[in-house]
């Protein structure tokens, strides 16, 4: 029986995507198992960030003379 090169190519094709969607499938448990393993082990973090300033902090006051200096670079950024 004599194959042809259109069916090789075929048999290639779903060869290929196979071992392809067996590979993603198995990174995806994999993951995912680790995701499950880590949430086990890990303590949940809070919804606060360390050191983050609070909501009602006093605002950052800058020097005049530093706002001009950034100011500058600033434009001469957009300059460019």
């Amino acid at each position: 029986m004599e194959v042809t090169l259109i069916s090789q190519g075929v048999d290639l094709m779903l060869f290929g995507m196979g071992t392809v969607f067996a590979f993603l499938t198995l990174l995806v448990g994999i993951t995912h198992l680790m995701s499950m393993a880590v949430n086990k082990m890990a303590p949940e973090e809070s919804d606060t960030l360390v050191g983050a300033l609070p909501l009602n902090s006093a605002p950052i006051v800058i020097e005049p003379n530093v706002a001009k200096v950034i100011q500058a670079a600033i434009d001469q950024h957009r300059s460019r």
